[in-house]
């Protein structure tokens, strides 16, 4: 019997072929190569499996083989179809269309425009990121930022690391490495990927001294925890968990007052990296980066990234003394953040010097700040451009999240767009728009896959309804 396998085609001779003549034009020889032999691999394989039937549908993926005299092309459109994988980046444009407005897993805080163009900006070309233009010598990346910083929050200075996580380890490693850190055993938060603040606290140096209870801590205990041993009192927000009924905490204020005197420094993990009193969009109450300083904590730590709106940074702030230790710390070098990060984030905090700047350009705060009516009439235009492709849909009454570990316990009404995908189940649907171009998440509710509205960016409405489409009816 002859062995179908002996007829599969070299990896010269079909790149040699017409039917390769455009992928050879459009991707370098090497990668075409590449995605040619793992189709023949595939091939040869499937008709291994399928005991030498080359027009078996289950061996070659549910693809029909190659019809005799057709086989060249039949090869180049599936060596296309896994060029087109192998040319696809890793790191690809989503459409968040599930309401969770800082979606960890999806890069949380998409940019204000003035802050992409500060990135183009510093990426185009050379810049002074460690050069002092005034005196012709270097300079330093940690003055970017520090002075807006400093202004927009009233702190006698700031640094800026990659994460708050660094932040948090590069000021406790500064301050109380190899003594104690007192924190409340209620404050012992997982901040998300399995990190936890103990964890955290062991690789800065600084030996947890935990106080308290899990509900509820007395200034008293910390008081009787104090000792000659005491490197630092640390104050943990804990913005994405809420703890209700019989509880009890010391505010920042009244763990300074217990600190100040004895020389004791207070670390504040601040967390979400809040600047504005969100209070006035409707939002409840936290703690902003300013009253921590003006509290008297000596260490503010915050992200860049979350309710700041900025890029993925740590943000450390408070009295000079430490900044600068920690400047000079080797560990600040590790932390370190680049020019990009450094742009946006200095583009950003600009905006802030106008509130009301600040709620319209900064997304991810227009975003919290959207009307219940501007949230219907954005779900009513996505339904009419679905309804115009012949997909159903209906609005239904629904809640957003905030997401990123802030506001855990708070619901954003809004309204939802409802497909109806016929016999399609939704799980199907939601995994074909996950997979598609660009990649749409979405969410199921009640059985059915939903939009909302709140956190599709303007101009992608489009693209969502042609995705929905093709997840429906392809």
């Amino acid at each position: 019997m002859n062995d179908p396998r002996r007829t599969i085609p070299s990896v010269d001779r079909l790149l040699a072929s017409e039917a390769f003549g455009p992928l050879l034009a459009g991707a370098p020889r090497p990668l075409v190569r590449d995605a040619l032999r793992l189709v023949l691999d595939e091939y040869r394989g499937a008709l291994e499996r399928s005991g030498g039937d080359p027009e078996a549908r289950g061996a070659t993926g549910g693809v029909e083989g190659p019809v005799p005299g057709a086989e060249d092309a039949w090869f180049a459109a599936r060596t296309s179809e896994r060029l087109e994988a192998l040319l696809r980046p890793s790191l690809r444009p989503v459409i968040n269309a599930t309401g969770v407005v800082l979606h960890t897993n999806l890069g949380r805080a998409p940019l204000a425009e003035e802050a992409l163009a500060a990135v183009r900006r510093a990426a185009a070309g050379f810049s002074n990121l460690e050069y002092d233009l005034e005196r012709g010598g270097r300079g330093s990346r940690y003055d970017h930022c520090a002075e807006l910083l400093a202004e927009l929050t009233g702190a006698e200075s700031a640094l800026v690391v990659n994460n708050n996580a660094a932040a948090l380890v590069l000021a406790l490693n500064t301050i109380a490495d190899g003594r104690e850190a007192i924190v409340s055993r209620g404050e012992l938060v997982e901040i998300g990927g399995s990190f936890r603040v103990p964890e955290i606290m062991a690789k800065s140096g600084a030996v947890l001294r935990e106080v308290g209870s899990t509900n509820r801590t007395h200034p008293e205990d910390y008081e009787t925890a104090i000792s000659p041993e005491t490197g630092a009192i640390l104050k943990v927000h804990r913005s994405n968990f809420r703890v209700v009924g019989f509880t009890g905490e010391v505010e920042l204020s009244g763990i300074v007052t217990l600190a100040r005197p004895r020389g004791i420094p207070v670390v504040n993990d601040l967390g979400s990296g809040l600047i504005l009193d969100l209070r006035q969009i409707g939002l409840p109450y936290e703690p902003t980066a300013g009253e921590a300083i003006r509290a008297g904590a000596d260490v503010v730590t915050m992200s860049g990234d979350k309710l700041l709106g900025g890029p993925q940074a740590g943000i450390l702030l408070g009295r000079e003394e430490w900044i600068g230790r920690m400047r000079r710390n080797p560990l600040c070098r590790a932390f370190r953040v680049d020019k990009l990060t450094l742009a946006a984030l200095e583009a950003t905090l600009a905006l802030y010097r106008d509130p009301g700047t600040a709620l319209r350009k900064i997304p991810v705060l227009r975003m919290l700040a959207a009307s219940a009516a501007e949230l219907r009439a954005r779900a009513g235009e996505v339904r009419d451009r679905l309804q115009a492709l012949g997909v159903a849909a209906e609005l239904v009454p629904g809640t957003s999240a905030v997401g990123g570990g802030a506001y855990p316990a708070v619901e954003l009404p809004t309204t939802l767009v409802v497909l109806d995908a016929g016999a399609r189940p939704a799980t199907e649907v939601e995994e074909r728009l996950r997979r598609g171009e660009p990649a749409v998440v979405a969410r199921i509710v009640d059985g059915r896959v939903a939009f909302d509205p709140r956190t599709v960016l303007p101009g992608e409405e489009d693209a969502l309804a042609r995705r929905a489409r093709e997840a429906i009816g392809g």
